[in-house]
């Protein structure tokens, strides 16, 4: 086993750095090393591993979960609220309906099993959708009609809905249709069970997840059970996945809802925690993402595919562009939504991946007629839809939605952090450089090192260098030596290395005001438009 985690691990991370620097998404190559190292090829990954991938699966689900939970917006979700709620059910519904009379045309499956079969296929991926939608809030596309909060919320809930109606036909055709309830002289069948099961479903899921927040709230940060982040983040992942582990034992609540809840009331109820969690949900993800997306490409039956491959890219097309793009018209029919933003869901709400990897096999263990055909359409879909979705969403955010402001308080805004030094020969250069290295090992930035020359002096250069090395042995550093107007050069290149702070130092222990009148540094405060902390001689 530890031999079979060492390949996924290094293969999956490799594979998906080359395909990013192909300009493909990184799950693109991650799924291709699955697939490789797979029984069906390499066979590298352990039995023991690929018994286990199920449950490994649920454990990155829930962390991608949690993470589009911490990044909901409260404010933006009740401006589309209605468009989210619609977008959980019509679009879903619209695509299974659409495959199944696909189905029963080209396959001549009967109609519970074709409504099987739109069930998988139109189930939308959380491990593909989420990371998407957080990355356009961290930049800012549609952020301002609150367009990739509707996305998540819609998602979470049309999955809800259709692993419901999954669960009902497959009961449905391998017990019979005696399969409803009676309370006295009241006989409910499946069919009239579903809305009630669906409210009880969505109600407890938030319910439990108002609960799990309350109860984090309180162990991590009234009562300081834990000492840092990485604490945190391990008691809330305990929690979250122990909600998801009880909604498979207590089928009356959608795990994954209540997961993504605590999130959302988490964000609520106490905001640096809900930002200690992103960021340890953040680094959770990159070691989830990997397995999550390898172990996807090895449960993938390429042997199953190449009798189904062009009827099943018909019923993907027949489903997604037909039925589900009647469902986004009518989710966000009489919205603020433009023309190009509602076409931004066949890009941004199609990808398919985890629930097809951890349903689509059931039908045929279970003994239905055409589960064959329904596992090869559910591997088809991951291999179509999920990289092409990953692709999409980035691609196609700038063409069709509007860039709005960023709010840090919801995602983690990821930026490199460039801090500028500017030192000349002075012994201040050395408190300078520490001041500088002090503020970069807090945020994991660079420091670029920079001295305006006034005249050539070699061994001021040589003596600078050696306090830097001295100084930023720690530190990606970069120095540069220019000449002119030292305020403009320090202006100028801090804007060229997208600085996010200048360092630099004033003599004396005057006051600022009466030192600096005249000099370089308060000529430098007056003009930057970035923050410039001065470090003053001791």
């Amino acid at each position: 086993m530890l031999e079979s985690i060492i390949w996924i691990l290094l293969t999956g991370f490799f594979a998906g750095q080359i395909a990013r620097r192909l300009r493909a998404p990184a799950l693109v190559g991650m799924v291709l090393a699955g697939i490789l190292l797979g029984p069906q090829v390499g066979n590298r990954i352990s039995p023991g591993v690929l018994g286990a991938a199920d449950s490994l699966r649920t454990i990155a689900v829930m962390v991608i979960l949690m993470k589009a939970g911490l990044g909901l917006d409260r404010e933006k979700l009740a401006q589309q609220g209605t468009v989210a709620l619609c977008l959980g059910f019509l679009p879903a519904t619209c695509e299974a309906i659409a495959v199944a009379l696909a189905a029963i045309w080209l396959f001549q499956f009967d109609l519970a099993t074709g409504l099987l079969l739109g069930c998988i296929l139109g189930a939308e991926s959380p491990a593909v959708i989420v990371p998407g939608m957080l990355r356009l809030k961290s930049l800012g596309w549609g952020v301002k009609k609150g367009i990739p909060d509707a996305i998540l919320t819609g998602s979470a809930l049309s999955d809800v809905l259709l692993l419901l109606v999954f669960s009902l036909l497959l009961a449905f055709l391998t017990q019979g249709a005696d399969t409803g309830i009676t309370l006295g002289s009241l006989s409910l069948s499946p069919l009239q069970l579903l809305p009630l099961q669906i409210i009880l479903q969505v109600s407890l899921g938030v319910l439990l997840g108002w609960l799990t927040a309350r109860l984090l709230l309180v162990v991590l940060a009234k009562q300081n059970w834990t000492q840092n982040a990485v604490q945190d983040a391990l008691v809330a992942a305990s929690v979250a996945l122990l909600l998801v582990v009880m909604a498979e034992h207590i089928p009356v609540f959608s795990g994954y809802l209540a997961v993504m809840a605590s999130g959302f009331f988490l964000i609520q109820m106490d905001g640096p925690l809900a930002r200690r969690l992103r960021e340890g949900f953040n680094s959770l993800w990159v070691v989830a993402e990997i397995i999550l997306f390898v172990l996807l490409g090895a449960s993938i039956q390429l042997s199953v595919l190449g009798d189904n491959l062009l009827v099943g890219l018909l019923i993907l097309a027949i489903g997604t562009l037909g039925g589900r793009s009647i469902g986004w018209y009518l989710a966000t029919s009489g919205s603020n939504w433009t023309h190009n933003e509602r076409l931004f869901l066949l890009s941004g709400n199609s990808a398919k991946a985890t629930v097809q990897a951890a349903i689509g096999a059931i039908p045929l263990a279970q003994g239905i007629q055409g589960g064959d055909t329904i596992l090869a359409l559910a591997a088809l879909s991951i291999l179509v839809t999920a990289p092409l979705g990953a692709w999409a969403i980035p691609t196609f955010a700038p063409k069709l939605l509007e860039r709005g402001e960023v709010d840090p308080t919801k995602v983690s805004v990821q930026r490199k952090v460039v801090l500028l030094a500017a030192v000349d020969t002075s012994p201040l250069a050395a408190q300078v450089l520490t001041k500088a290295a002090d503020l970069a090992r807090r945020c994991d930035g660079d420091v670029v090192v920079l001295h305006v020359q006034r005249s050539d002096d070699p061994q001021g250069i040589e003596k600078i260098k050696q306090q830097i090395q001295q100084h930023l042995a720690d530190i990606r550093h970069h120095f540069i030596t220019t000449s002119g107007a030292i305020p403009t050069e320090i202006l100028r290149i801090a804007q060229d290395y997208d600085a996010a702070e200048i360092v630099m130092g004033k003599r004396g222990h005057r006051h600022l005001e009466s030192l600096l009148v005249g000099s370089v540094s308060r000529a430098v405060v007056e003009t930057s438009p970035l923050p410039v902390v001065i470090v003053e001689a001791i």
